[in-house]
C-alpha cells in the first residue's frame, strides 16, 4: 500500500489539471502561434510559467486503484501487476485463470 499522503497529493494534482486545462490551452496556443506579435508571445509565457507547475498533465502519475502503487500499472485495468495477480487468483476476473503448464 502507497503512503495516503502520494495518493492525496496525486489527486489534488488531477483536480488542478481541471481546473487549469482550458487556461493552459489558450496560452500555448498563443505561444506556439508563429503569426503572432513577440511581445503577446513572450507575456503568455509569462502567464503559463505563473500558473502552477502541478497544473501540468504530465504531473499526474498513474497510480494502481487498488494498492496505489505508481509502478507495474496496467492502464487499460488501471491496476498494478500485484493487485491483478491477487484478484485473478481469488477469481474475481472474469475469464482470467492462473496459467500452469
Amino acid at each position: 500500500m502507497a503512503k495516503i499522503s502520494a495518493i492525496h497529493r496525486n489527486l489534488k494534482r488531477v483536480k488542478m489539471v481541471k481546473r487549469f486545462e482550458s487556461k493552459r490551452k489558450k496560452l500555448k496556443a498563443i505561444i506556439m502561434d508563429k503569426k503572432t506579435n513577440l511581445n503577446e508571445r513572450f507575456e503568455a509565457s509569462l502567464k503559463l510559467a505563473k500558473i502552477p507547475q502541478n497544473s501540468a498533465k504530465n504531473r499526474i502519475v498513474n497510480r494502481c486503484e487498488i494498492t496505489g502503487r505508481p509502478h507495474g500499472y496496467y492502464r487499460k485495468l488501471k491496476m498494478s501487476r500485484i493487485a491483478l495477480r491477487k484478484l485473478a487468483s481469488m477469481g474475481k476476473i472474469p475469464g482470467m485463470t492462473k496459467s500452469s503448464w
